[in-house]
């Protein structure tokens, strides 16, 4: 099956505003969307103290076959992250150091697959954030099937062409554009509560009290 093309995102937040949302931590996102649209615990990142904020590139990928993601790299614009859905299979990889220098090199902010990547020690030591499901020295096939600009998901969460992704080291929350306005304020809002809280803590507070928690012995009475 030939690898099929949807549209192109063509609009996208400014630098300033992904700079924003790269200092808004994955947890306030996800406690703000009700613990939604994060994906889960198996995509980790593999490049240390790295942060993600870009515009989705969603790649539908066969199992083991890497070669719609290698036209997706045709596609890049300076910012996009490249999504692939390899289906989370990890015993094949669908990611190396060549393809991750071709992405750093054409202006990539991040690469996350629901699959695995291979040449660990160089992309781990690399500028360009990844996030995968495994770690595999085999290579992929090429089936020559896939989509490109099309929805997917990954991690268990919807993507679609042109979603925000932020990502830092605890994850990668997904805000498509309905569930953007408001959003921002709704976190920063959160991030000042919780450094009150902070504050409190260092005086000798405890979370039971300053939560309201009932008292111990009136819990699932």
């Amino acid at each position: 099956m030939a690898i099929q093309y949807g549209q192109k995102p063509d609009t996208f937040l400014s630098d300033d505003e992904l700079e924003a949302w790269r200092n808004i931590p994955t947890s306030i996102i996800g406690d703000e969307l009700n613990r939604t649209f994060i994906m889960d615990s198996g995509i980790k990142p593999i490049t240390p103290h790295t942060s993600i904020a870009g515009h989705a590139l969603t790649v539908d990928c066969m199992v083991a076959d890497n070669s719609s993601l290698h036209y997706a790299l045709m596609e890049l614009w300076p910012g996009a992250v490249i999504v692939g859905d390899g289906r989370g299979h990890t015993d094949t990889a669908m990611w190396g150091e060549i393809m991750h220098s071709c992405a750093e090199h054409n202006g990539a902010a991040g690469v996350i697959l629901d699959g695995a990547m291979r040449d660990f020690d160089t992309i781990s030591s690399s500028g360009l954030p990844a996030y995968c499901r495994g770690v595999s020295p085999r290579g992929p096939h090429k089936g020559w099937g896939g989509n490109i600009h099309m929805p997917i998901q990954c991690g268990r969460v919807p993507v679609n062409p042109g979603d925000l992704i932020v990502a830092d080291q605890d994850g990668v929350a997904v805000i498509a554009p309905d569930l953007r306005p408001g959003l921002m304020d709704r976190c920063l809002m959160r991030i000042e509560n919780e450094t009150r809280t902070l504050e409190r803590v260092a005086l000798g507070e405890f979370t039971v009290d300053i939560l309201g928690f009932p008292p111990a012995e009136k819990v699932g009475g």
